[in-house]
């Protein structure tokens, strides 16, 4: 007698623990702000602008870190909307200090917005790129890319479907999901890349950790409704 094969699937919860619809100053009571920026709240959401003249590079750069440490298996999600169009977004994930210190261990070398910093520093993550309008070679051709640190690895790239300040249709919502190994990001529900981390090739796989928003000058772009999800 032939056996029928059973197939399973295992449905993924997601339970909402964070919630901060970034639209007031109080919201972000707490965040830390590596480098110089001007953060603004108007219309109901955040506008962050650098405060350093542009002439001077990375040092016109800047990130602002949310506090809270998040589980391994989590999906984060945000809207955007550029209100420029020269510069380029970042958001960092699963970010801590190496040998499993806190990402603001004392012990750790100052962070002051420079990308070095960030991608060959003492810290490990991984960050996403999007908006990708600063390089010549980044306007022309938009792509979103997904990089680990330690070291500067790219890991996974897909078309940015962001359109320029000018033809922007309000907000878009930016999702990142991270489920063990696998690591998947979209805009608008739709997938831009995913990505599986086999733990060998750019480093071990990364767990808990915090969040960060990194904007390059000269942009000025809003931010609203960020929340975390744990999935389990």
């Amino acid at each position: 007698m032939k056996n029928n094969a059973t197939c399973y699937v295992k449905l993924i919860e997601e339970k909402l623990i964070y919630d901060n619809p970034m639209s007031k100053n109080k919201d972000i009571d707490g965040f830390i702000l590596e480098g110089n920026a001007r953060i603004s709240f108007e219309d109901g959401c955040m506008r962050l602008k650098n405060a350093l003249d542009n002439d001077l590079g990375q040092k016109a750069n800047y990130v602002l870190w949310c506090p809270e440490d998040f589980p391994e298996d989590v999906k984060i999600t945000w809207e955007f909307k550029p209100v420029t169009d020269q510069g380029l977004c970042i958001m960092f994930f699963a970010a801590s200090g190496k040998e499993g210190k806190d990402l603001f261990d004392p012990s750790l070398s100052e962070r002051t917005g420079e990308y070095p910093q960030y991608h060959s520093g003492d810290i490990n993550a991984f960050h996403v790129s999007y908006f990708r309008r600063k390089e010549p070679d980044e306007r022309a051709f938009h792509t979103c890319n997904l990089r680990k640190s330690c070291g500067f690895h790219l890991a996974a790239q897909g078309a940015d479907p962001l359109p320029g300040a000018e033809d922007a249709s309000g907000f878009y919502r930016i999702s990142i999901r991270k489920y063990h190994n696998h690591i998947s990001f979209s805009i608008n529900e739709l997938t831009v890349f995913e990505y599986s981390d086999d733990g060998r090739t750019f480093g071990e796989v990364l767990g808990r950790g915090k969040i960060g928003f990194r904007q390059l000058a000269p942009l000025t772009a809003d931010y609203r409704n960020l929340k975390v999800y744990e999935l389990s």
